[in-house]
């Protein structure tokens, strides 16, 4: 199964236009699902949570203006209005009401895609965990500490990308090779040895470990959940 970057939903009563963003935003891997009135959006996002929406500004019946203000508080989904060139009052009135970034008509399509990469982006920084306890240990990423027993461990910005990746997908194992290209290291050995100093900060045995584990032959994992 094709695994997309994101689903997004495109709001235009322009069906032209509408079909048109989603053929290109298709050709660039997200899966589109598309709504021609404010009304047909506000009733999809009801059912389906969508990782951004594409949202023209000037349509029948409620404006992207007036959907932005009603929704986006409920639903917490980024918002990209398509306004007319020019409308300055009106691109000033979308970002005061909740959208995350604007674009004039016409628009290249490849813009558009530029801005949807930069906002997912920033969601997903944003979304990132940075601190996480579990038993008698707590990492926190933002103070480069872990603290185990009441005891005090300063982590390295090596040890912090390492980690950050691994505390955000707990259970995925991370082979030798992925972790090398996180921190630029191509030597298996000295990726061990950097496994092995974060063992000794985090586990009570670490000789044995029970969070950090090895699995044979695929690389690393952490099973905090």
């Amino acid at each position: 199964m094709n695994k997309f970057n994101a689903h997004i939903l495109v709001v235009d009563d322009d069906e032209g236009i509408r079909n048109l963003v989603k053929q290109y935003l298709n050709e660039n891997n997200y899966l589109i699902t598309t709504a021609n009135s404010a009304e047909d959006a506000k009733e999809k996002v009801s059912i389906i949570k969508f990782d951004l929406i594409v949202l023209d500004v000037m349509m029948p019946g409620k404006s992207g203006l007036e959907f932005t203000t009603e929704n986006k508080k409920k639903i917490n989904t980024p918002i990209i209005l398509l306004t007319a060139r020019g409308e300055a009052e009106e691109r000033i009135e979308g970002l005061e009401v909740g959208a995350d970034d604007y674009l004039p008509k016409p628009f290249e399509p490849k813009e558009l895609v530029l801005r949807i990469k930069n906002i997912l982006n920033k969601t997903k920084n944003k979304n990132q965990k940075r601190f996480v306890e579990f038993d008698n240990i707590k990492i926190d990423l933002n103070k480069l500490i872990i603290i185990k027993n009441n005891t005090e461990f300063k982590i390295n910005n090596t040890e912090k990308i390492i980690l950050e990746k691994m505390i955000n997908a707990p259970g995925e194992t991370f082979s030798r090779d992925s972790i090398g290209n996180l921190i630029d290291i191509d030597k298996e050995r000295s990726i061990d040895v950097i496994i092995t100093r974060l063992r000794k900060k985090i586990e009570i045995d670490p000789k044995n470990p029970k969070y950090l584990q090895t699995i044979r032959g695929a690389g690393y994992v952490l099973w905090i959940e």
